[in-house]
Formats: C-alpha cells, sequence, structure tokens
C-alpha cells in the first residue's frame, strides 16, 4: 500500500468516526500534527503508555476496519480507473487536434 504514516492517515481519513474520542484525538494528534506520545500524554493528561497502548490499538482497528470494509481499497482502485480514463480522454483530444476538429 503506502509507508506506514501515508497509511495510517489514510486510514484515519476513512474510518476515524468509527474510532472513540479519545482514539480519534490520540491518532490525529501523533499522525497529523506530529506530537510525540509525551507531549499527547501531557496534553490529555494521561500516561506515556497510556498514549502508547491507545495508539496501537486505535491502530489495529483502523486496519481491521479497513480489511473488512474495504474503502481505501476501492478508492484507490477507483483512482486508478479515473487515471486511466483520462489517459485516454488526452489521447483522443489529441487525435481530434490532429484531425482539425
Amino acid at each position: 500500500m503506502f509507508d506506514k504514516v501515508t497509511e495510517i492517515n489514510l486510514l484515519y481519513d476513512f474510518y476515524s468516526q468509527l474510532l472513540t474520542e479519545k482514539q480519534r484525538e490520540v491518532v490525529r494528534l501523533y499522525h497529523c500534527e506530529n506530537y510525540s506520545l509525551a507531549e499527547i500524554a501531557d496534553n490529555l493528561s494521561i500516561s506515556r503508555q497510556g498514549v502508547h497502548d491507545t495508539l496501537k490499538i486505535s491502530e489495529k482497528a483502523l486496519a481491521e476496519y479497513e480489511e473488512k470494509l474495504g474503502m481505501v481499497r476501492r478508492f484507490e482502485y477507483a483512482s486508478g480507473l479515473l487515471k486511466e480514463a483520462e489517459k485516454h480522454i488526452g489521447a483522443l483530444k489529441k487525435i481530434m487536434e490532429e484531425l482539425g476538429n
């Protein structure tokens, strides 16, 4: 798929609403805002270990949602089809220009 950070961010974009509020916040701060575990722990008034555990549980849940629902996989497939269609349209435009239409 992608590197781990990109993959988690993409899964988060699709499935974040399926996480608890605390899980969403921890994943957002860590992966989207680049906070350290210690910074998140301070901001949320929980232990660093609690942040770590919440992060791992959340990442696992996001991967399981994708395994079951496949929304990211379908999105990637549709994006690939769209790129192919755009190439074909570009080729057709070029042919039409060459024909003088």
